[in-house]
């Protein structure tokens, strides 16, 4: 079966060399339903793939712990190295996890939380089958496996469920079925949305509607890359950035907006949403603010100390009738939880990555740069 549970949020392997991790200082008990305790054991589908890899790296360095399983395809590109400063039980090849969970659903253990980060996340994929197999089949066998297991799960929705915006983005809505995703990705994973609503599994799962995050770890991502990443390899190639003229009128070229997130703080969420049982439900998991593309990449210039230099070139056919100007996720709903750790400003964020990660082709866990921010789980 053609099967991708790669990292998108965001592809037999020997056995990987992997050290215990350090235990923390012992510390005041946190209230029960808001932390992780010792105990506590991780599932990471996608956990190779851009949001996963950091995810399964703030567990090792924020939260002193290995113990988690992940689940991914490698495939021949270098997602591997993203694994390679991580520290966990084990890898399983995404295929034979899921045909060893059907054949015996304890093969794997106990799992106390379970991340479903794994899907093909491809918005430009136009096998409709493929995507919906990869992200709703395998999220729907999944999440009923961690349900009746008793484990707390927390999957990646996106906010390309959101179509072109004109209905609005909110969290809150429990009129899932009026929403009308762009393409053919944005379905699949509204598809499961809806799956999960109709079981009432949303009540008990947290579903994460993940905007334009950027960072470490995904440059395996090719043209699904952020375009903090394309542009920074562009000034490094040719020394400008080239982005799409503007065809609306209410948006000058490079003034369109979308809401970017620091893949650290969309982690930080992650955790916490995880870590809090008493939410439930979908959430928003963006900045809360819009910027354009322009604020975007002057911090690019500024990190690798050159003048900006911006071409605006003309845009797809293809890519036009689906093609988002603006783009704010409000996190009112995330805040309700209880969530403290704020939003790392967008000019300090892409000044962070390129100078700590791309300039010095590091990746999150291998050092400087992956601490753990104050107020954040």
């Amino acid at each position: 079966m053609r099967r991708d549970l790669r990292g998108g949020a965001g592809g037999g392997y020997d056995s990987l060399p992997m050290g215990k991790a350090k235990q923390p200082a012992k510390k005041k008990a946190a209230k029960r339903g808001t932390e992780f305790s010792a105990k506590d054991r991780f599932l990471v589908t996608g956990g190779a793939g851009f949001i996963g890899s950091v995810l399964v790296g703030a567990l090792n360095r924020w939260h002193g712990t290995d113990r988690v399983v992940v689940v991914d395809q490698l495939g021949a590109d270098d997602k591997w190295r993203n694994l390679a400063p991580l520290r966990f039980e084990d890898f399983v090849e995404a295929d034979d996890f899921y045909d060893r969970l059907a054949d015996k659903a304890g093969a794997f253990g106990n799992f106390t939380h379970v991340f479903h980060l794994g899907a093909c996340s491809s918005t430009t994929e136009r096998d409709a089958d493929y995507l919906l197999r990869n992200n709703f089949g395998c999220s729907r066998q999944l999440a009923g496996w961690a349900l009746a297991r008793g484990a707390r799960f927390v999957y990646a929705s996106s906010a390309a469920t959101y179509g072109d915006g004109a209905e609005g983005m909110d969290d809150l809505s429990e009129d899932l079925s009026a929403w009308r995703p762009l393409n053919a990705y944005g379905y699949s994973k509204q598809l499961f949305d809806c799956h999960a609503q109709r079981e009432g599994y949303l009540r008990r799962i947290v579903g994460l509607k993940y905007f334009n995050i950027f960072g470490p770890n995904e440059e395996h991502k090719g043209d699904m890359r952020s375009v903090v990443s394309k542009a920074w390899r562009q000034v490094e190639e040719t020394g400008q950035v080239k982005l799409f003229k503007s065809y609306h009128p209410d948006y000058p070229d490079g003034g369109q907006q979308r809401d970017f997130l620091y893949v650290k703080d969309a982690v930080a969420m992650t955790l916490h949403l995880a870590a809090t049982r008493k939410a439930g439900g979908l959430y928003n998991i963006g900045s809360g603010e819009a910027h354009t593309w322009l604020e975007l990449v002057q911090p690019i210039f500024e990190a690798m100390g050159r003048a900006a230099r911006i071409e605006f070139i003309d845009m797809p056919e293809a890519l036009r009738a689906q093609y988002q100007y603006f783009t704010q996720a409000d996190i009112t709903k995330l805040k309700s939880t209880g969530y403290a750790g704020g939003v790392t400003p967008l000019h300090d964020a892409v000044k962070d990555y390129v100078s700590r990660y791309l300039l010095t082709g590091k990746h999150f866990g291998d050092g400087a740069g992956d601490e753990k921010r104050s107020g954040v789980v």
